[in-house]
């Protein structure tokens, strides 16, 4: 089955992405064919520094080599080297209702963020339909409260294929992930570049100390069973924690007492160290070696492309463009 996903780089990859999307996308590149993209044209509604903008992009596929994807195995491509997808975007916009971009919740997600809404905010879920059904994949990996940006895909697919009586299109299905984890950033709100309350996973070290002893608990006392419910320091050791022996400490810690706040702290930063050293150091090397990155992302593109150009071939003589 051939596998589609995309993370935008609109800001430095957190133990959020990981824990949400990035550990199934390395688990999913060992059964299926994937194609897992840069969205950078969908970060152009919110970063507009191009010195920031190309750092971000540079950044996140150097991240996602380090934490182990594998070129050999998966297809990693900028969304901006393919020149079909926004050719696509077109095809498919004329086709797709006003009513239909309107119900869409991340825009109103966005908006209520206070992000300004532009055009090519409202408009994201065409050009996300483009970057689905380009490479005609079977499968999108979703968690279960994303489901709506893959309906939208097939909607608007459905409408291409009634107006003009060509099933061009794979209708893609969801494919569930339903070990993806709800991190919680460091102030207990879902982890999120929008609301600065992440740790870095590439980080400086020192700086990650710091985020981690910084994240928001009570004032109970050592000795006392500290509370769990809406507690991010306890999610965070359960989610981290290597083992049951681990898992079992955090539970007990919290259970019954006699941790200090601290002293978890400082274990949930050996766990984040235990977790990411490796990647951490890889990070290092091919930062210091971007033409290697280059290479690959250039690599990917062509892989794409080829992919991509049957299914244009098919869409433009279907409009009537050829």
């Amino acid at each position: 089955m051939r596998v589609l996903s995309g993370v935008q780089p609109s800001g430095d990859l957190h133990i959020g992405n990981y824990f949400g999307a990035i550990r199934q996308f390395l688990s999913l590149q060992e059964e299926h064919e994937c194609y897992y993209f840069l969205a950078d044209m969908h970060a152009l509604t919110t970063v507009q520094d191009a010195a920031r903008f190309r750092k971000l992009v540079r950044d996140l596929a150097t991240g996602f080599l380090a934490l182990g994807l594998d070129p050999s195995r998966s297809v990693l491509y900028r969304q901006s080297d393919l020149p079909e997808i926004p050719e696509l975007t077109w095809y498919l916009s004329t086709v797709t209702s006003m009513g239909l971009l309107q119900r869409c919740h991340s825009f109103k997600d966005k908006v209520a963020q206070g992000v300004v809404p532009n055009h090519g905010l409202f408009a994201y879920p065409v050009l996300m339909a483009a970057d689905i059904l380009i490479v005609k994949s079977d499968l999108v990996p979703v968690g279960k409260d994303q489901k709506q940006h893959l309906e939208v895909t097939r909607d608007i697919a459905g409408a291409f294929h009634a107006v003009y009586r060509d099933d061009v299109f794979v209708l893609p299905e969801p494919l569930i992930l339903d070990d993806v984890a709800v991190v919680p950033g460091i102030d207990g709100q879902k982890m999120s570049k929008s609301y600065g309350n992440t740790i870095d996973l590439f980080g400086p070290e020192k700086a990650v100390r710091k985020k981690i002893m910084s994240i928001v608990t009570d004032s109970t006392p050592v000795e006392d069973p500290k509370p769990t419910e809406d507690s991010p320091l306890y999610h965070l050791l359960k989610l981290f924690a290597p083992d049951d022996g681990e898992r079992q400490w955090v539970k007990t810690a919290f259970a019954e007492g006699g941790a200090g706040y601290g002293d978890m702290k400082k274990r949930l930063f050996d766990y984040y160290l235990a977790t990411f050293t490796d990647a951490r150091a890889r990070y290092e090397e091919l930062k210091e070696d971007p033409a290697e990155v280059e290479r690959i992302l250039a690599a990917g593109a062509e892989k794409a492309r080829e992919t991509a150009a049957p299914l244009m071939d098919e869409v433009r003589k279907a409009v009537g463009i050829r």
